[in-house]
């Protein structure tokens, strides 16, 4: 099947490389933040924006002559250094005008450019790096597989070193975006033994698709219901790449791929947080505006008790992407950073969703059009609950870690563990005796998950708490403590009931009219 055309590139930027880099961070941001303005605002019919599949061809080309990509190439390649709160800052206000467009770039630089800047050959690095600045080039990452989702270990993709000095790579993945567009591809595979069999460790290869050989044919373009200005499909891999494309690690190769993710998880707030800022300025701006019963919705105690949620979703969030910018440098090792990332992902993403919801149901009906911006908010932020690891699967393993660590420790009580774990300290002193119950070693999934969300978001707590003791606004923060202060007491009730219900097979349809008592 042929791949989706990606929009004709724009030559490069008139400005040389080195006089964009000697341009201050705060300049560069403001003529980024000014060219997004722009293009959504006064040029672009925003409310189309994701509606239509594709990009228009003029959104790219404008949205990389301020190149937001460059900050996540180190200087001696043509970037702007690489600096983790540079790219979360890119991320933020790209989200608050295009949530699709932001994940365009945390695709290309979290999934991409810090892994190959990291783990890249020298080789590799002087080839790959400069030419998404002066060449305006895209690159992905492909993981998933059609019969290996959430179980990225079992990929069935495997390689095998040539006498020719190159490495063939054959198996097929899927979900990955850009799919069709990018120029370059991260391309996950399992070591091939000489008996055909695949080996537990995964390597990483820079896939060129301009060189030959190297392309990766795209066999079907999937229509997904959201972020439509993205691409994403069924992808046939049978490439050959030279060995020096492959990524080194500085240990194994699945350490070096749980630190790939646990950077990219610890940088989704960066979405999140442009993302959630604008559903809060709309939603506001909206029950400002809109009269309901002679008074605007404002005045309503339940659409206050919505926009005061959607306002400690902004703090909470601010909040992770300080904790991000100040420890998940490239140049830190984050496979052992499991808890920390898996709670920031989770929690960052539930919250994006359902600020959606309440956004939908302040609009009423105009929520519902695919055109208005409440609507597509809705179906853009759902499949980020879902890729880069389900929340369900990452709140287990939250409490899987958690579970761990006590039981090295030999603490049974959770209260006691989590006053002495830094990630939530302080958080879970605010609880009093409401964590001082002992951990059941044997608990089912689905008490893990409950758990997991309940500790995930006394990490955000943790992070808030830190992020008011640096000067941030104490209302905010005290409200943002006290909203999820009450949702963990609920997640913790739900985690105590004892009842555990299980679905009733061959069930035959309800027979509810032969029920109906007469003369009620």
């Amino acid at each position: 099947m042929s791949a989706p055309s990606l929009p004709a590139r724009a030559p490069a930027s008139g400005r040389p490389v080195a006089a964009r880099a000697k341009e201050s961070f705060a300049d560069f941001v403001s003529a980024y933040r000014d060219r997004l303005g722009h293009l959504f605002g006064s040029r672009h019919d925003a409310d189309r924006t994701g509606v239509d599949r594709g990009v228009p061809p003029f959104v790219i080309q404008r949205f990389r002559d301020v190149d937001p990509l460059s900050v996540y190439i180190p200087e001696a390649y043509g970037g702007r250094g690489g600096t983790i709160g540079h790219s979360m800052t890119m991320l933020e206000e790209t989200s608050y005008h295009s949530l699709p467009l932001s994940l365009v770039l945390g695709i290309n630089g979290g999934l991409f450019l810090q892994p190959v800047a990291k783990y890249g050959s020298e080789e590799a690095k002087a080839r790959v790096l400069p030419s998404i600045i002066t060449d305006k080039k895209l690159g992905g990452l492909m993981i998933t597989e059609p019969d290996f989702g959430s179980d990225a270990f079992a990929m069935q993709t495997g390689w095998e070193a040539t006498d020719r000095g190159t490495a063939k790579i054959q198996g097929t993945k899927h979900w990955a975006g850009l799919t069709g567009w990018a120029d370059y591809w991260l391309l996950t595979a399992r070591p091939r033994t000489a008996d055909g069999s695949l080996r537990r460790d995964v390597d990483f290869f820079i896939s060129d698709s301009n060189a030959p050989g190297q392309h990766v044919e795209v066999e079907e373009v999937y229509p997904n219901i959201g972020l439509k200005m993205i691409p994403y499909g069924r992808n046939r891999v049978d490439v050959e790449v030279p060995m020096s494309s492959r990524l080194e690690p500085n240990s194994t190769g699945v350490k070096m791929m749980l630190d790939l993710l646990h950077r990219s998880r610890l940088q989704m707030p960066g979405m999140g947080m442009g993302y959630l800022r604008r559903v809060f300025d709309e939603a506001l701006l909206h029950a400002r505006e809109r009269v309901v019963g002679g008074k605007a919705l404002i005045d309503y105690d339940q659409v206050r008790a919505r926009l005061a949620r959607l306002q400690a979703f902004v703090t909470g969030t601010a909040a992770m992407c300080m904790e991000t910018s100040g420890t998940a440098g490239v140049d830190r090792d984050l496979f052992g950073d499991g808890l920390k990332a898996n709670a920031f992902k989770t929690v960052v993403t539930d919250w994006m969703q359902e600020a959606a919801q309440s956004f939908v149901q302040l609009s009423g009906g105009n929520g519902y059009r695919e055109d208005h911006r409440a609507g597509r908010a809705l179906v853009d932020s759902r499949p980020y609950q879902i890729f880069e690891g389900s929340n369900d699967i990452l709140y287990q393993q939250v409490t899987e870690s958690v579970v761990k660590a006590m039981r090295r420790l030999k603490q049974v009580d959770l209260g006691a563990y989590l006053r002495t774990e830094p990630l939530t300290a302080r958080a879970a002193s605010m609880f009093g005796d409401s964590l001082d119950f002992d951990i059941d070693w044997a608990m089912p999934q689905r008490k893990l998950v409950d758990l997991g969300r309940a500790i995930s978001r006394i990490v955000t707590m943790e992070m808030t708490i830190e992020l008011g003791e640096r000067g941030y606004s104490p209302e905010m923060v005290g409200n943002m403590l006290e909203i999820t202060r009450a949702d963990v007491r609920s997640l913790l009730e739900t985690y105590r009931s004892g009842g555990l219900t299980a679905v009733v097979e061959d069930a035959v349809a309800p027979d509810w009219l032969s029920r109906v008592r007469v003369g009620t």
